[in-house]
């Protein structure tokens, strides 16, 4: 077997493991996918300053995300149809977090369900929440999450109308994939997952069908989503969501300042730079380079942290050095799962631990609170394109 040194490593036996749709579904964005390319490709513009003679003896990883402690500051996040990835995903990628002191999100559109997870695992998991027009399946939605003790809800706010994603529209994705002659001839050469597939029973969005009156099968389940996210979400709506669920929440989807203020006068116990992995609006600047405008505005007030476009502990240090508190991590845990199941999602997180934990004391930091602006070296201009052309 190849020795896996680095997240790319994991991506390439992904890729041969896993059906195209299911591997497009991860590895695209939406339109054109600059934004996609981007989220990645701005952490390069980062240089990292390297210190000497500093003592690393006695260095940690270890911080809290939302009271939570964690092996190191990166969580899980929500990824929609997990258990298409690897047999049962979901719960083989929270078995993983659990054992590496990690937390693990579990989406709405998940293929195991909110109860098949809590069953399978012991650890407490955060549940992200999809705003749908049907109240009564939301509400219930959150009652369920609250019966599986889920610790922490993350409401995504940048999904209320589902982006163009040229590559799933092609793929006709589905959860089952429809048998139709090229996804026939691609399953052929994928047979480990097909065998693994057929050993579950879970191949459905577990969340949604058997719960949504006349939701019984994925036939009508396309349509039905695709009416379903709730295009009048306003702040307004996100405080009721609050109330309602009365626990820890986390606000995901911001990238612009005056959103961020809104998101923290909410009383979020956090927010998450993000834009859904590129996978939302096109044309839209890098989470990363979004980061340093969001955390002068309301670092003060609530934890700021970073979703998309992580592909390496370098790049969870750039982020925290650049003020966030944590971090989210979706494709690279991915890439492991498709790749080697539970002990896939397991080398991830040990390959970007790693990386974090070199980089923090070549750069001559011991700890992660340690990490501020001073150990990088930016481009004049990073993180000023957020403002009105009228105020550069």
């Amino acid at each position: 077997m190849p020795v896996i040194t680095n997240i790319d490593d994991l991506k390439r036996r992904y890729k041969r493991r896993v059906p195209k749709m299911f591997y497009d579904y991860c590895e695209s964005g939406s339109w054109t996918e600059q934004t996609f390319r981007a989220n990645s490709s701005d952490f390069d513009r980062i240089r990292l300053r390297q210190r000497v003679a500093v003592d690393m003896t006695g260095r940690s990883t270890a911080s809290t995300m939302a009271g939570q402690d964690v092996a190191m500051p990166v969580a899980l996040a929500p990824v929609g149809l997990t258990g298409m990835q690897s047999a049962d995903g979901e719960i083989k990628a929270a078995r993983a977090a659990a054992k590496f002191g990690v937390p693990f999100t579990l989406s709405t559109m998940s293929i195991c369900s909110i109860e098949d997870v809590a069953e399978a695992t012991s650890a407490p998991f955060w549940f992200q929440l999809y705003t749908m027009k049907d109240m009564d399946f939301t509400t219930r939605l959150i009652e369920r999450a609250k019966a599986a003790q889920c610790s922490a809800l993350v409401i995504t706010l940048d999904l209320q109308i589902l982006g163009q994603r040229h590559q799933d529209l092609k793929n006709g994705l589905s959860a089952p994939p429809k048998l139709t002659l090229p996804v026939m001839a691609d399953l052929a050469t994928k047979w480990s997952w097909g065998l693994e597939m057929l050993a579950t029973k879970r191949r459905e969005f577990g969340n949604i069908v058997g719960h949504v009156d006349g939701i019984s099968d994925t036939s009508s389940l396309g349509a039905w989503t695709a009416e379903q996210f709730d295009p009048r979400l306003d702040w307004d709506q996100v405080k009721r969501l609050m109330d309602l669920w009365g626990g820890k929440v986390i606000l995901k989807g911001i990238l612009d300042p005056e959103d961020a203020e809104r998101a923290a006068a909410t009383g979020a116990d956090a927010i998450v730079v993000s834009n859904h992995g590129g996978r939302q609006l096109d044309g839209a600047m890098s989470s990363i380079e979004a980061l340093p405008a969001i955390v002068d505005a309301v670092g003060s007030k609530t934890d700021v942290w970073l979703d998309s476009g992580i592909r390496s502990g370098q790049d969870v240090l750039k982020a925290l050095a650049l003020g966030a508190k944590g971090t989210m991590i979706g494709r690279a845990f991915v890439y492991g799962l498709g790749a080697m199941g539970e002990a896939g999602v397991t080398k991830s997180l040990e390959v970007i631990h790693k990386e974090l934990d070199t980089t923090m004391a070549l750069c001559g930091r011991q700890t992660v609170d340690q990490l501020d602006r001073n150990v990088l070296l930016l481009p004049p201009d990073f993180g000023r394109t957020h403002l009105p052309a009228s105020s550069l």
